[in-house]
């Protein structure tokens, strides 16, 4: 059984690796009026990454500068060609008392409706597990949340300052905010696990031609805990679909919902108490 403390993450960001562009294409367009939200019409099977992807797929304005984005929404730098997770290298620093507190600064920008939405996120993670964000006053390792282009958060803790963008009013909403939150703390997509395909089939014909590299599948450490359907992180099963069918179908379950909007399920905090050894 490998340490929760070893090898979590691995994200390869090949040469491929691009900005977020600019799409306002008749083909993008287009493909949004046939398959809306990526074909999936219904609002109550909705997913945090059905809005992340509605508010990413838009963007006219490059993310940020010497940043890319992978997977629909996990940024990483120009300057590392490959982004690994080794040991507690992303992991966010535990107190003695037994608490991960995770410093941020929230811009300005936001109103009130914005910082509840946000503030809400937060609150979902932290019930049930030993995270605590707190605002930040002088650590040197903080989350900077702007309303940037989009949705989208680093891998982990990077180290000094880090970016996350919760564009207003596309990104607002507590599950949003949890899913990228959740990315901050160390976690890839439900999907892109290495035993992926036990639990479902992607449906590669179904996908847009040019998102298929958002369905990578990575060497990672699941703590020996289940698939998890459910997960705040799991893609829905209409995620980038070119003509409304859909692209990732369950195979144990075939009527198992895929992902959700409302915030960390309960396999996502036993994972978050498991990765950081929280003791709740």
């Amino acid at each position: 059984m490998m340490d929760p403390t070893l090898v979590f993450a691995v994200l390869v960001v090949a040469a491929h690796a691009r900005a977020l562009p600019i799409l306002n294409s008749t083909g993008v367009n287009e493909r949004f009026k046939r398959a809306p939200l990526g074909g999936n019409e219904n609002p109550f099977e909705l997913t945090a990454m059905d809005k992340i992807m509605e508010a990413n797929e838009f963007q006219t304005t490059p993310v940020m500068e010497g940043t890319n984005v992978r997977e629909g929404d996990i940024a990483v730098t120009n300057r590392r060609g490959v982004k690994t997770c080794f040991a507690r290298s992303c992991l966010w620093s535990k107190s003695v008392d037994g608490y991960v507190y995770v410093p941020y600064y929230l811009s300005p920008e936001y109103d009130d409706m914005d910082r509840v939405a946000i503030q809400g996120g937060m609150e979902g993670i932290e019930n049930g597990t030993c995270i605590r964000f707190v605002p930040r006053t002088h650590q040197r390792d903080f989350i900077d949340i702007q309303p940037k282009s989009g949705c989208w958060s680093y891998l982990g803790v990077q180290g000094g300052t880090q970016i996350m963008s919760l564009e207003a009013p596309n990104c607002m909403s507590a599950g949003v905010t949890a899913h990228e939150l959740m990315h901050s703390l160390g976690f890839l997509h439900e999907q892109s696990r290495a035993d992926r395909d036990k639990y479902v089939t992607i449906l590669w014909g179904n996908i847009w031609k040019d998102r298929v590299r958002n369905f990578g599948k990575y060497k990672t450490n699941n703590l020996d805990m289940p698939y998890d359907y459910g997960s705040i992180m799991h893609f829905g099963k209409f995620a980038y679909s070119e003509d409304g069918d859909p692209t990732i179908v369950p195979k144990r379950n075939p009527n198992a919902r895929m992902g959700q909007i409302f915030g960390p399920s309960p396999l996502d905090k036993m994972k978050i108490n498991k990765l950081y050894k929280c003791q709740v």
